[in-house]
């Protein structure tokens, strides 16, 4: 199939035939007819499988092709909802990218930088607002953003939305939206929780979904490194160093500082290494990137908030240095390597009192990971449950820490 059995108009094809794409990616076949149709839509999919044009391409001829509903010039026809600024600068690109040909005008609205220029670019009109939940609510909070003539409302992130608690924020937003509305509801997952959030958004919606919740991307290596947290770094420099097929990376951490510490770390070992977090500005944070995107850097540092939605190019590897927090952000972060149909591999460092984890990636992603054995700094040994017999427990220094933990509450 071609772009050009989706239906869409000269322009959009002339656009993505600019950006080298051949053919449609599943959920785009899935989603644009039924975008078009002006149906409600529910789409699973993970990242890097073409999520955003799904959507992008379609609303783009809806503007293109439809006339405004009577209340005047360059009012906000459309609204994304995202969760990050990254990714919301990210879908503002693909809509300047596939639009180029088009007079639809969009602008990107987020905190952490001068609200000056949005709002100027609001008073200049825009058909396509991009935002974050927190500066968007600031604008409307300032009787500086309306809704009267929006037609179509996209939500995307779903899933990570309610993993940074931006629920409550979302829906505050939704009620001040017109009813009669298009809704197109994205997350890589739909859990109950989620899908009771859909319910309470989205009309008689299709389903598009690519890939079974909580599956990883078939293509995506998955190894994992049994050591202790004073020898992660020795064990990073050592991969780095045996391993030049690891050329462009990012590692994720589970702090702020963790993520400073780690790359100036790797700085003084002579690693081109940039670090993106939420403690830095928004300008930083979009030099780093820019450093990473154009080879400038080797590594990205960025902790799993500041990292959502990045969309990179080759990117060879993902490296949990530390473990996420819960098996869901496992899925997010290995995500962005694989994208587009690419290869990658994931390196995680796991440290003993983990391993439960571990265990409980592998059941979420129905997948064992590969232990690797061999390398200078594995501290300690596991075998998984049922396998040489072994009973179904946690290493030893788990079941130490527990029973501390146990004398502690006592005392």
């Amino acid at each position: 199939m071609s772009f050009a059995d989706l239906n869409l108009v000269e322009p959009l094809l002339r656009a993505i035939r600019d950006e080298g794409y051949l053919e449609p990616m599943p959920i785009q076949v899935q989603a644009i007819p039924h975008v078009l149709a002006g149906r409600d839509l529910m789409g699973c999919a993970q990242t890097g499988t073409g999520k955003t044009a799904a959507f992008a391409l379609p609303i783009l001829q809806r503007l293109c092709t439809e006339p405004r509903r009577g209340h005047g010039h360059h009012v906000i026809r459309v609204l994304v909802l995202t969760p990050t600024r990254e990714l919301a600068s990210q879908i503002g690109d693909s809509f300047a990218a596939y639009g180029r040909h088009t007079d639809v005008r969009h602008t990107v609205i987020f905190g952490g930088v001068r609200q000056a220029p949005q709002t100027r670019a609001l008073h200049a009109g825009v058909d396509v607002l991009v935002a974050t939940p927190g500066r968007l609510l600031d604008l409307m909070g300032q009787n500086l953003v309306r809704f009267g003539g929006l037609e179509v409302f996209v939500l995307d992130e779903a899933d990570r939305m309610l993993d940074m608690g931006f629920i409550p924020d979302v829906r505050r937003i939704v009620r001040a939206l017109p009813t009669e509305r298009q809704t197109l509801f994205f997350s890589a997952t739909l859990p109950v929780n989620i899908q009771r959030l859909a319910g309470s958004m989205v009309r008689d919606p299709v389903r598009a979904e690519v890939a079974p919740a909580a599956t990883t991307v078939e293509s995506v290596e998955q190894r994992v490194y049994f050591v202790e947290r004073a020898k992660k770094r020795d064990l990073l420099l050592h991969l780095l160093k045996d391993s030049p097929d690891i050329s462009r990376a990012l590692v994720f951490t589970r702090t702020k500082h963790g993520a400073d510490r780690v790359a100036r770390h790797l700085q003084r070992a002579g690693v081109q290494t940039q670090s993106i977090h939420g403690n830095k500005s928004q300008g930083a944070r979009e030099r780093a990137l820019a450093r990473f995107k154009t080879g400038g850097a080797r590594l990205l540092v960025a902790t799993d908030i500041a990292a959502r939605g990045i969309d990179i190019e080759s990117v060879s590897h993902v490296i949990n240095y530390d473990m996420p927090d819960e098996p869901g952000a496992y899925v997010h972060r290995i995500g962005r390597t694989a994208r587009a149909g690419a290869a990658g591999a994931a390196l995680s460092f796991c440290e003993a009192h983990q391993v439960p984890l571990l265990l409980e990636i592998e059941k979420l992603i129905r997948k064992q990971l590969t232990i690797i054995d061999e390398h200078p700094y594995r501290t300690f040994d596991y075998v998984r449950p049922g396998e040489g017999g072994r009973p179904a427990r946690p290493p030893r220094r788990r079941r130490l820490l527990r029973r501390r933990g146990r004398r502690s509450r006592l005392r």
